[in-house]
């Protein structure tokens, strides 16, 4: 059988709109030396597909980043097949806190030189000596003390619609820039307690590792992320200190944590934190659009892209012709095309 999807995209999607089947959206991720990442991504999918699986998975030497979404029938197989890989058996699944199970339409393996892009050298330090890894409870005990410094360890866009209050967000388009930018921070404070966080927790293991490389020794990060906290608060009926929603990496574009709107639509100022890709596909600009706007613009970022959506199909791929479709024009959150812009550089 094939070892990677066949049907075009907006097929699928189509058919996961309109499935009733109830799916359950899951996270994990291990930092394990795997020797074939090849090998191992071609075996994983075969058993993934049988199942149902759906999601997006980096394969590297270094080991697996997944974020997916399994059938909930399935929930349980899965599970145990999971558990049977060595390296893998009891791994930490990260249960999706607002979940509609229309996270993912297709399945996506991919061998990748890292499962997080970092831009370090992992043979310069000890990726293993990570900082301590604390719950809920010991997160905000650890918030409360004035000698803490919370970091959020993502993205502009992810920070500006849902964080931890007292956070220090940077305005970073990549996890590489936030590295830098948390040393820096840090130079003049090693005395002080680095207390960090991110969605699921991938990102703070090589981040913890680092700072704890360049001398830093209070390093603290939260074990499971903004996931896995906001599942722990509400368990254990303790005071929840993230606000707004925390942005997701697949179809929902986000999880409500709390009803708290901290960010504003970019085209008109208004309170929210919907985010959206725009409908041209020539554009495809991640951004924040209320529903009045959303209509005004029939889902794009511009009249200009408003004015593309509406030629013929055929026109709009003559238009996109020769565009370099990378980092560029994908840029999240940054755009002359939107007027409200907190982040924009």
């Amino acid at each position: 059988m094939p070892l990677h999807n066949r049907i075009e995209g907006r097929v699928l999607k189509e058919k996961m709109r309109s499935a009733e089947e109830k799916r359950v959206t899951i996270s994990f991720y291990k930092y394990h030396h795997i020797a074939s990442p090849e090998t191992f991504r071609d075996e994983l999918y075969l058993n993934f597909d049988k199942l149902g699986v759906l999601g997006r998975i980096y394969v590297a030497a270094e080991g697996i980043n997944a974020q997916i979404s399994v059938p909930e029938q399935n929930k349980d197989i899965f599970r145990d097949h999971l558990y049977s890989i060595g390296f893998l058996n009891g791994v930490r699944l990260n249960i999706a806190v607002q979940d509609d199970g229309r996270s993912f339409f297709k399945l996506k393996i991919l061998v990748r030189k890292k499962i997080v892009a970092d831009g370090l050298d992992d043979s310069s330090f000890d990726v293993t000596d990570t900082g301590t890894h604390v719950n809920a409870a010991e997160f905000n005990r650890l918030a409360d003390d004035p000698d803490t410094i919370i970091v959020d360890m993502r993205n502009h866009y992810e920070s500006e619609v849902g964080h931890f209050k007292g956070a220090i967000c940077p305005d970073v388009d990549t996890f590489r820039e936030e590295l830098q930018v948390v040393e820096d921070l840090m130079k003049t404070q090693k005395d002080k307690k680095l207390l960090m966080y991110c969605t699921g927790g991938i990102r703070c293991e090589k981040a913890s590792a680092w700072m704890k490389h360049l001398g830093f020794e209070n390093v603290f990060q939260l074990n499971g992320g903004i996931i896995k906290y906001a599942q722990e608060v509400k368990a254990e009926g303790i005071e929840n200190k993230f606000i707004g929603k925390n942005f997701v990496f697949d179809e929902r574009l986000g999880e409500r944590i709390t009803n708290d709107i901290i960010a504003v639509c970019h085209q008109c100022g208004k309170p929210c934190d919907d985010h959206t890709n725009c409908k041209n596909d020539g554009c495809h600009l991640l951004f924040i659009q209320c529903s009045e706007c959303a209509a005004q613009y029939n889902g794009c970022c511009s009249v200009e892209c408003k004015e593309i959506v509406m030629l013929p199909v055929d026109a709009q791929k003559e238009l996109r012709k020769g565009i370099n479709k990378g980092r560029q024009v994908f840029k999240k959150g940054r755009s002359e095309k939107i007027q409200f812009r907190p982040f924009n550089k």
